[in-house]
């Protein structure tokens, strides 16, 4: 038995109803009977002659990345993208991305975050302002169809053999991240060709480029030309780290503050809203929208968070605290997409980074490894 969906092989997750078998792997996204094929939603797909439009222009490094990748793709190759946070991975797939619109190719944008959904959706409508451009995620599944489809992983369930293009974000990151079940949705959603960007490649995605079964384009260096921002470490005792919230803030504006848990966020915003304007933004927070267009008003002095703005999301000139750094949530990853928040914009390309903890992990260490490397290649 094999699920047409999510490829599942395993008996311990079929379950029978009556003579009839199901895959309870993949039950989230609707009963799939075993032998029940899927039949793919005939979307729309016509020939465009569009081009995408910038406000800025792409840096040479910018340049040749675009070109080497619009040409991998157009030999059907499918490629990983290695690229430093805040180097241009939406601009560099721009021209692959116009290439195949206007070949009558569908083109799909997947990502495992709904903010960075609407993000990005919101990039690409100003790129192309003439396309149809959908975000499909929670609370925007209204409408499933247009000329550039950007959408959540788990809503890839719906392209089934849809898309001759996909280009998938964040496939570090969970949900997406070491899920069976959403790498197969995955897989099944893309006819053609595939597109994976990452600041932080698996040790599987490395190896599938050295064993030739990915292309790679690498691309280490900001538009600006100046270098990642480097964190500095400092173990401090647990009482302390809680008076370096108000002590810093008080020099440079603005502050995100990464902590571990939603729990602690709410709790430091409560505390530290009496003395400084700030703010929480977590999974559970409602109005996430307002919260972000405040802070980046400069009205927040400090925005605490859990690891949900640890990417996808650009703020000029903030800079940002890691409390509880040494904490399991906070992996190598992690660390470095925090880190990447720093320096992004041409006017502010420079800031400051803290990791602070009673003791320094090896996550720490493998962090501020990984982005001098990235700095020596400038």
């Amino acid at each position: 038995m094999k699920c047409a969906r999510c490829s599942n092989e395993d008996p311990r997750y079929f379950y029978q109803d009556d003579k009839v078998f199901y895959c309870r792997k993949c039950v989230q996204f609707g009963r799939l009977d075993v032998g029940e094929k899927i039949i793919p939603k005939t979307y729309m797909c016509k020939k465009h002659r569009v081009k995408a439009h910038l406000d800025f222009e792409l840096s040479d490094a910018q340049k040749e990345a675009s070109s080497r990748l619009k040409d991998y793709a157009l030999a059907k190759k499918d490629t990983l993208v290695y690229a430093c946070c805040g180097a241009g991975k939406t601009e560099i797939c721009f021209e692959v991305i116009t290439a195949f619109l206007n070949n009558s190719k569908k083109v799909g944008f997947a990502i495992s975050r709904r903010q960075v959904v609407l993000e990005i959706a919101s990039r690409l409508k100003h790129a192309y302002p003439s396309l149809k451009v959908i975000a499909v995620c929670q609370g925007h599944t209204q409408i499933d169809d247009g000329d550039l489809i950007v959408c959540t992983m788990h809503q890839l369930y719906r392209y089934h053999q849809t898309f001759d293009l996909l280009i998938m974000d964040e496939v570090d990151a969970f949900p997406y991240k070491n899920n069976e079940v959403l790498e197969a949705i995955a897989m099944n959603a893309c006819k053609g060709v595939k597109i994976y960007l990452t600041a932080t490649p698996s040790k599987n995605m490395l190896s599938d480029v050295q064993n030739k079964k990915l292309e790679i384009v690498e691309l280490f260096t900001r538009p600006h030309g100046f270098p990642l921002v480097e964190p500095k470490i400092r173990r401090v005792p647990f009482y302390f780290l809680h008076m370096l919230c108000v002590i810093y803030p008080r020099i440079h504006e603005p502050w995100l503050v990464f902590v571990p848990t939603i729990e602690q966020a709410k709790r430091y915003a409560r505390i530290f809203s009496k003395v400084i304007p700030c703010s929480f933004f977590t999974s559970t927070t409602e109005n996430k929208e307002e919260i972000l267009e405040r802070f980046r008003k400069k009205e927040l002095n400090l925005l605490f968070t859990s690891t949900i703005l640890e990417r996808g999301v650009t703020f000029q000139g903030v800079n940002v605290i890691v409390l509880h750094s040494d904490h399991p949530v906070f992996d190598e990853a992690s660390l470095i997409q925090i880190a990447g928040r720093v320096g992004r914009s041409r006017q502010q390309p420079s800031g400051i980074v803290l990791f602070y903890a009673k003791e320094i992990s090896l996550d720490m260490k493998r962090c501020v490894r990984a982005i001098r490397k990235m700095n020596e290649s400038l």
